[in-house]
Parts: C-alpha cells; sequence; structure tokens
C-alpha cells in the first residue's frame, strides 16, 4: 500500500484535474491522476461530447497520454476524484470508481506495468477515499496475457 503522502498528493493532483473537465452535459466533473514508476504524475479530466458515447472518461485521457508517450508499461497507482463543481470547490461525499471501460483500460497499462496498480477512489472534496487493488475492482480481466503479449 501507498503511503499516505503519496495518496494525498495524487487525490490533490486529480481534483486539480477535474477543475479543468468539459463536462457541459452531465455537470460532473473527473479527475484522475496516474503515478509511474518513476514518480511523475500524469493526469486527465473527463470530456464530454454531445453524442454521449463519444465521452471520454478522466482515466481513458489519462491513459491515453501516457500511452502516446510511451509510458503504457510505467503505471503504479491512480487516484480518481469526481463530483460537482460550485463556487470553486468540487462537491461529492461518495467517493468516485472507474467504470467498466476505465478498469479494462487501467487493466491494459497495469499488465503491460506488471503491476496490481492501487486506485484510489475519492469524493469530490477528497475527504472520503476507498483503495484497493485494480484485481479487486476487476477479478478476472482480459488483457494482453491472455493474448499471450506479457509472459506470466
Amino acid at each position: 500500500m501507498t503511503d499516505d503522502a503519496t495518496r494525498d498528493a495524487l487525490i490533490a493532483a486529480a481534483r486539480d484535474a477535474a477543475s479543468r473537465a468539459y463536462a457541459p452535459y452531465s455537470g460532473f466533473h473527473v479527475g484522475a491522476a496516474l503515478l509511474l514508476k518513476n514518480g511523475d504524475v500524469v493526469t486527465g479530466a473527463n470530456v464530454e461530447n454531445a453524442s454521449y458515447g463519444l465521452t471520454l472518461c478522466a482515466e481513458t485521457a489519462a491513459i491515453a497520454k501516457i500511452a502516446n508517450e510511451g509510458w503504457i508499461g510505467e503505471l503504479t497507482e491512480i487516484a480518481i476524484v469526481g463530483g460537482r463543481p460550485e463556487r470553486d470547490a468540487l462537491l461529492g461525499s461518495d467517493p468516485v470508481h472507474p467504470c467498466g471501460r476505465c478498469r479494462q483500460m487501467l487493466n491494459e497499462a497495469a499488465e503491460r506495468s506488471k503491476t496490481d496498480i492501487l486506485v484510489h477512489c475519492a469524493s469530490g472534496d477528497g475527504k472520503a477515499v476507498q483503495s484497493y487493488r485494480l484485481s479487486e475492482l476487476f477479478p478476472a480481466a482480459f488483457g494482453p496475457k491472455d493474448l499471450g503479449l506479457i509472459p506470466d
């Protein structure tokens, strides 16, 4: 398990990313902060679209960033924060968890990283946090290992 300072810094970075979300339809801002093996943090925010199926989740946006930089195998940890913005604060009392699509995207990066990554799910205000290993959130996942692309 990560130390509290690292977890809290990731949650703060995710909250900052959520402030830049483009969410005119749902009004629900989500931010994600990925911790890489070298200590770098990469963030993403949700980007909605009038054709709802084309919306990008924060986790997907952040994963795309690391993939485009060649860092897909460097992920160790993620924090996800979500809520509704009001008066420059992100509100929400329940921790936000990754959707099924995002769990699949995270699994791809986790298998490439050969790490059962830590997933910190936080409320909009960052006060309620639940932490899991990805294997707890997404048991028996299908990924690159199943296609023989990553040796056991």
